[in-house]
């Protein structure tokens, strides 16, 4: 192969223990966006042994896709319930997040099936508003007579970084659930960071994520479950002067042995940096060593100087061994969330950890 993905389940597993032993709540785990690019289908078969009380999801597709690999358990969509999708909820029995009155109406009056409401104590994104009133008047009418009200939640803005807003959140949350006819049989709140400071915010369900697949999140570290890695399929070395990639953005100041990577941003290694200094400054690993990424990520390939040892087939690692996925992606001015996601489908994913 080229370039592929090791996947350590076996941590992913690890990782979502920690936080139900910490959070002492049951996990609702995140596996949209294709389990964060890994493979929902894969993810979810391995952590169905930590007996999780379902999944959260955001499409109808990623939802159909679950239940067409034998997948039982409770499915939330975390996508704002638009009223023309319920056949399809109620045909793949997929619980729906409603976020105003309308949706839930509409809901309301075709089915008595379970959903969960959403409160918007903050982010602004999705949810009825905690100061709406008018909005949340016609909720609380609705809900008198809607027996599949199952659930009530809010999403944090900022928990891995700002303990005063996450506590007025959930102050919000907290009151608005106060005002309402009673309290569904499941509240819940708590992402990865919230989830990681212990009971505060557990509620009766925790919704991991980003923790699960091996990126920082709250105070605690997770165990590196991807690694996308890549063969060494070019070597040449090249004289002070000449330069390397498009845009010439990189010139040698001395002769230089030059490796080229069977990586690029096509299989997920971003094309993009967060700076001048980033652009000159990223790293991969080859041989043991932390080595510097030279001129632009390329579609298909990067190139990186390297030592005399280096040879034709040797591996590559972009991310996942003595650089992490989280210090890629602060070099590429984004996320650890957007790279796992970013992961290319030509990229194989390789299992490893369970038998």
């Amino acid at each position: 192969m080229r370039s592929w993905v090791d996947v350590n389940l076996a941590a992913l597993l690890r990782n979502a223990r920690k936080v139900a032993a910490v959070s002492r709540s049951r996990l609702l785990p995140m596996v949209k966006a294709n389990g964060y690019g890994l493979g929902a289908a894969q993810v979810v078969q391995a952590l169905e042994s930590v007996d999780p009380w379902g999944y959260g999801v955001a499409s109808i597709e990623e939802a159909s896709a679950l239940r067409a690999v034998g997948i039982v358990r409770p499915l939330l969509v975390t996508t704002p319930l638009v009223p023309e999708w319920i056949d399809q909820y109620l045909e793949l029995d997929l619980r729906p997040a409603i976020g105003d009155a309308g949706a839930l109406e509409a809901w309301a009056a075709r089915s008595n099936r379970p959903f969960h409401l959403e409160i918007d104590s903050g982010m602004s994104r999705g949810g009825v508003r905690w100061d709406d009133r008018p909005m949340l008047d016609r909720v609380r009418n609705t809900l008198v007579h809607a027996p599949g009200w199952e659930g009530a939640f809010t999403h944090f803005v900022s928990a891995e970084c700002d303990a005063q807003l996450t506590k007025a959140q959930w102050d919000r949350f907290q009151q608005t659930l106060a005002s309402l006819p009673r309290l569904p049989q499941l509240i819940h709140a708590a992402n990865s960071a919230a989830a990681l400071v212990g009971t505060s915010y557990a509620g009766d369900l925790v919704r991991p994520g980003i923790f699960l697949y091996g990126g920082a999140a709250g105070p605690l570290a997770p165990e590196p479950v991807v690694a996308l890695r890549g063969r060494v399929v070019a070597l040449r070395t090249i004289q002070a002067g000449d330069t390397v990639g498009y845009n010439a953005v990189w010139r040698a100041d001395r002769p230089t042995r030059i490796a080229t990577v069977a990586v690029g941003y096509a299989d997920g290694f971003p094309r993009s940096a967060a700076g001048e200094k980033e652009l000159h400054d990223r790293r991969i690993e080859i041989g043991g060593r932390r080595v510097p990424v030279v001129g632009r990520v390329t579609m298909d390939m990067c190139m990186s100087a390297v030592e005399e040892t280096v040879q034709l087939g040797d591996i590559a690692t972009i991310f996942g061994g003595l650089i992490s996925v989280d210090e890629q992606a602060a070099n590429a001015g984004t996320v650890s969330y957007e790279l796992l996601t970013r992961l290319g489908p030509r990229v194989p994913r390789r299992y490893h950890g369970l038998t």
